[in-house]
């Protein structure tokens, strides 16, 4: 048994069992489950699999702060042991005597006690499109894509892996005023499943390392995984993980201040609209709307411009000339290049930027909305070479937008592969389109699983597949001159030098708890995003909440993006089937103008390079937004978020109801008139 007792926090583990024991702080034990401390996944050279986990062990040396494991049924070695000084620091290593690949390795493994809405004492801090607070694990694992769920191959866009929709490599057990902190302090952002799940008597707390090891090689802690137990509130521990990142950034990363990169409109804070030219939603039959061609929207962005003075951000969906959604080819653009840039010029000479989505590393066989097929090409090009491949070594039909098109996961590792996404993709910063969500369906930025041998990467992932996207996305940068890359969901820090304007999902996050503004509570300084044309929002599309989200993306420092149906009126939010209810367009544009007042008046100095701090309390009005799943949360009138920079700090407050609220900080009181925010020093 080891023992570590120090100032209020204390644990013990029984290396015999396998197992912890223990983990006490402040005399509150929040040890729910004695689960195996360990597990590893070795896979064959024909692709299946085997678990061995640390209960398994049929003998073990113990030596103080660690042990030994042998006598598993395959001819392995696991050593574990644990470093304690003000944090707790976890290693493993394997001593792998077989002709097997170890493909995942999992330790420090912990069941804690249940949420709050389980009976319980806990709240999760996750790091899932760009920060959630979980309190009820029923609610989440009923959530079907948004559960937990193991990574697979041809991969989900879903999955809760690092760098791909999980943006950072911790999570934080909170607790009555406290919490626990497990990070991954991984200089090299290499591949891992951070997620948690439910155990017998409470919520485990995962962190899965993919390496990318070859078969029979040995597998060597490169960093420990962290705990360090904390005071306070998510902010709290968020600012463990913060101060680490600081003194460990990729390669590449600089502030906003010091970035030359950055085009100047990066710093007006436009307001994205963002529309289809074919066709009213994703599925949609694709026939040209009122807003093709192009020039046909002017009057629509003139009015929009006008009524809330904002810079516009163009950004086109349904626009290549292939077929939408339907990657990689996506060049020449619908009605042809002349008409395209016509409209672009249009734009430009009254001060607005245009923009694209495109559709991620994918390759479409055949799309399901448009006469498209390239089941010639692929066959007669050889491209199954490029495409991603199973365990077994077999190319199977991606899971990625099934809806839309029929394809492969393109695996960016290979040489065919670079070929055709150069190929496709150059074009569009060839010609300085002034923003490309090049990767839409790579959430985060992240690539797809891929275990072939004839690739020149390991057979299987790892944290080869980071560095291979850094250094293709790299080349790409270099390429693009001002063209301003992002993905879908924000940059995996990983990519944070890559992709530095990017549709944050957040709205997602009401399918599994309530979304928090941990993204920019990290990364502000670095890089901002938009609120993203808020596909699939979690949020009820049968009532106005249209405003809330806005004030929501504001005080999180990202740009305020509309949706425009083909009439020139507002989606309740993109891939809306339901029109019974629509947004008041006039109400969504005075809070537009509101804000961007705001923004250009008061918030601007923090809000470009500022850095998110913790917001100091305040009391008012509560109101109600429904999930799309059902059910009613409270939320405040006025949402708030605090901002420092030079040594000042403020905290912006916005009223995002009909009605003028009251506030109460700080032992005073203003109010805030409806669909309007102010800025008070702290």
């Amino acid at each position: 048994m080891f023992t570590y007792c120090q100032n209020d926090t204390s644990f013990s583990v029984d290396f015999g069992k396998g197992t912890l024991k223990s983990l006490i702080y402040k005399k509150i034990d929040i040890l729910a489950d004695e689960i195996p401390i360990f597990k590893i996944c070795l896979m064959d050279k024909s692709g299946n699999h085997k678990v061995l986990t640390s209960d398994e062990a049929t003998s073990f040396i113990e030596n103080g702060n660690g042990a030994t494991y042998g006598g598993f049924s395959e001819n392995i070695e696991i050593t574990i042991r644990v470093e304690c000084d003000k944090k707790i620091k976890w290693y493993l290593n394997v001593k792998n005597n077989t002709d097997k690949l170890i493909e995942w390795v999992e330790y420090s493994n912990i069941s804690l006690k249940p949420l709050v809405a389980n009976g319980g004492i806990g709240k999760i801090l996750y790091p899932y499109n760009e920060g959630a607070i979980i309190d009820d694990m029923e609610y989440r694992e009923s959530s079907g894509w948004f559960s937990h769920r193991e990574p697979s191959y041809p991969s989900h866009g879903s999955y809760s892996v690092f760098p791909n929709m999980i943006c950072s490599q911790f999570l934080c057990y909170l607790f009555e005023g406290k919490g626990l902190y497990i990070g991954a302090h991984d200089e090299k952002r290499g591949l891992k499943q951070i997620d948690f799940y439910k155990t017998a008597n409470g919520v485990a707390m995962q962190i899965r390392i993919y390496r990318g090891l070859d078969f029979g090689q040995d597998y060597t802690a490169e960093y420990p995984i962290v705990w360090q137990m904390f005071d306070g509130e998510w902010q709290d521990g968020a600012d463990l993980y913060k101060k680490w990142f600081e003194t460990h950034l990729p390669e590449g990363t600089k502030k906003v201040k010091e970035n030359t990169v950055l085009p100047e409109w990066y710093k007006e804070s436009p307001l994205v609209v963002s529309y289809p030219v074919r066709g009213v939603h994703d599925t949609d039959i694709m026939t040209p709307n009122a807003l093709f061609p192009y020039e046909n929207a002017l009057s629509i962005i003139d009015e929009i411009a006008e009524r809330t003075k904002s810079k516009i951000l163009v950004l086109l969906m349904h626009w290549e000339g292939t077929a939408p959604w339907a990657p990689p080819y996506v060049w020449p653009p619908f009605g042809g290049e002349e008409m395209f840039f016509a409209f672009q010029k249009k734009l430009h000479e009254r001060n607005h930027l245009l923009g694209v989505y495109c559709s991620g590393f994918g390759y479409t066989k055949k799309s399901n909305l448009v006469d498209y097929d390239n089941e010639k090409e692929y066959a007669e090009k050889g491209y199954e070479s490029a495409m991603c491949a199973s365990p077994a070594g077999k190319v199977e039909l991606s899971n990625i937008c099934r809806a839309q098109r029929s394809g492969y996961d393109i695996c960016v590792a290979s040489e065919k592969a670079k070929e055709i996404l150069n190929k496709a993709y150059e074009p569009l910063f060839e010609n300085n389109i002034d923003y490309v969500q090049i990767l839409d369906q790579n959430h985060g930025g992240g690539q797809y699983f891929c275990y072939s041998r004839d690739h020149k990467h390991p057979p299987a992932p790892g944290t080869w597949m980071t560095e291979n996207m850094q250094k293709f996305l790299e080349n790409w940068n270099k390429k693009a001159g001002k063209t301003i890359f992002g993905c879908e969901s924000a940059a995996s820090e990983a990519f944070i030098p890559n992709l530095l304007f990017s549709d944050n999902r957040f709205e997602l996050n009401w399918y599994i708890g309530k979304p928090v503004p941990l993204y920019a509570y990290l990364y502000h300084e670095y890089l901002h995003n938009f609120m993203g044309n808020q596909c699939a929002c979690g949020l009820s599309n049968k009532e106005e909440n249209l405003c809330y989200r806005m004030a929501y993306s504001f005080t999180a420092g990202d740009c305020i993006t509309v949706v425009l149906m083909p009439d020139g009126n507002i989606f309740p939010n993109w891939g809306c089937h339901d029109f019974s209810y629509i947004p008041d367009k006039d109400k969504a544009l005075e809070f537009i103008s509101n804000m961007t007042k705001l923004y250009n008046e008061y918030a601007k100095t923090y809000l470009i390079d500022g850095k998110m701090i913790k917001p100091l309390a305040y009391e008012c009005e509560k109101t109600y937004v429904t999930r799309a799943r059902g059910g009613k949360i409270e939320v405040p009138k006025v949402l708030s978020t605090a901002w420092e920079k030079n040594g000042k700090s403020v905290q912006i407050f916005v009223n995002h109801t009909n009605s003028a609220v009251t506030v109460f900080f700080e032992g005073k009181k203003f109010e805030i008139p409806a669909l309007s925010g102010v800025l008070k020093n702290r």
